[in-house]
């Protein structure tokens, strides 16, 4: 029987091409955590978890994420069967509460594991792909209306984009409309618009805001209001002809039931790392679909590990009406895969072989480490 013989984890620190402004950071650089599983025969799985501007954004930070894994989640797992992963995920869920990212990061490699060992693409753990490629999304957070503009021209000239997904909410409400405004008619009508608020409007915006969104033919306006507002977003869901998308207010099947009851969003932001795991992730998708609400393959802004998984997961959905936003590898300054994930036609293409089908360039892994532990090293590269 093949066990769980170690787990190892790391942070990487990698800087962005620009400045990635969000209504409550503005990033400069992403840091996440890569955990490398090593299994008693000798195979390997990776893993990966980030959060968005670390504390700022939610509970988790990348220092939180390598203590849960290595003080924790290592411990209670070393020693157990490799392919049972689900007694391994209800294991976690028991010894470690909350902590939804760190559980996905080693969830994430103990199923790359699986896949690799078996010969298999992660997505043929989850029944398989129903596609290769799905429309992903684009994100403008400079924060300046003629750099977005000219950034999006350039991503649709060379057919890498048609989607953008607007940053606001560090603005006051009607420079926030200005700022989607100039960018609509710049672009033109054929384009896809989105916008995310990241929690920053309070009602009263978000009626405005909506409303004036709505006029100008923007698609879908994610997270407006506070995560704890259940009862806001389904007053808004009601009341708006724009999609209202729930993000940070969905973590898991708990969240997606709750949501769902109340009918607070027209579309889910699923996220692996904020769901807990590609397992729950998928059970958020299934009840997204049995409630009638659209799906839309969220990031945390994770690295090609993270967006290789996903795109694994989110190839195994049925419907996925609102595409993707899995575009991150592409917002770094450097690659740390050996073999880039392909960007072409306005689309993100699945990896193809083994596993999430992508291997870490060990020379760059090395260069980004922020502990420079050579035993670490050692394990995260050979």
């Amino acid at each position: 029987m093949v066990t769980i013989d170690r787990i190892d984890a790391a942070i990487l620190d990698i800087p962005t091409i620009r400045g990635h402004v969000l209504a409550m950071a503005t990033m400069r650089q992403q840091s996440f955590v890569l955990v490398h599983v090593r299994f008693s025969d000798g195979s390997t799985g990776l893993g990966e978890g980030a959060s968005i501007g670390g504390l700022s954004y939610g509970n988790e930070s990348p220092e939180s994420i390598l203590s849960a894994v290595r003080d924790f989640i290592a411990p209670c797992l070393n020693g157990l069967p490799a392919d049972n992963v689900n007694g391994a995920i209800l294991r976690m869920e028991k010894a470690v509460k909350g902590n939804f990212i760190a559980r996905a990061a080693v969830e994430m490699a103990l199923w790359d594991g699986l896949a690799r060992r078996r010969g298999l693409p992660l997505a043929d753990l989850f029944g398989g792909a129903v596609r290769t490629s799905m429309p992903v999304a684009w994100t403008l957070a400079s924060g300046v209306s003629s750099t977005d503009i000219e950034e999006a021209k350039e991503l649709i000239a060379a057919a890498r984009h048609n989607i953008f997904k607007l940053k606001i909410g560090t603005r006051n409400v009607r420079d926030d409309i200005a700022h989607v405004t100039a960018i609509r008619q710049a672009l033109g009508d054929g384009i896809g618009i989105r916008v995310d608020v990241n929690q920053a409007w309070s009602m009263h915006d978000a009626r405005w805001g909506t409303a004036g969104l709505e006029e100008l033919g923007a698609e879908l306006v994610e997270q407006p209001l506070s995560a704890s507002d259940t009862a806001g977003m389904a007053e808004l869901t009601a009341s708006s002809r724009i999609a209202i998308m729930a993000d940070e207010a969905l973590n898991g099947p708990v969240d997606a039931q709750a949501l769902a009851c109340r009918r607070a969003a027209d579309v889910f932001a699923v996220k692996v790392a904020q769901s807990g795991g590609l397992k729950r992730a998928r059970e958020v998708c299934a009840i997204a679909d049995a409630a009638g609400i659209g799906t839309y393959a969220g990031t945390m802004l994770e690295s090609g590990v993270g967006t290789a998984a996903s795109l694994h997961l989110f190839a195994t959905v049925d419907k996925l009406q609102w595409g993707s936003e899995l575009f991150a590898p592409l917002l770094f300054a450097d690659e740390i895969l050996a073999e880039p994930i392909r960007y072409s036609d306005f689309a993100v293409h699945v990896p193809d072989g083994p596993g999430i089908g992508v291997e870490l360039d060990p020379d760059k892994l090395a260069h980004y480490r922020r502990d420079s532990r050579k035993s670490s090293l050692h394990a995260l590269t050979n």
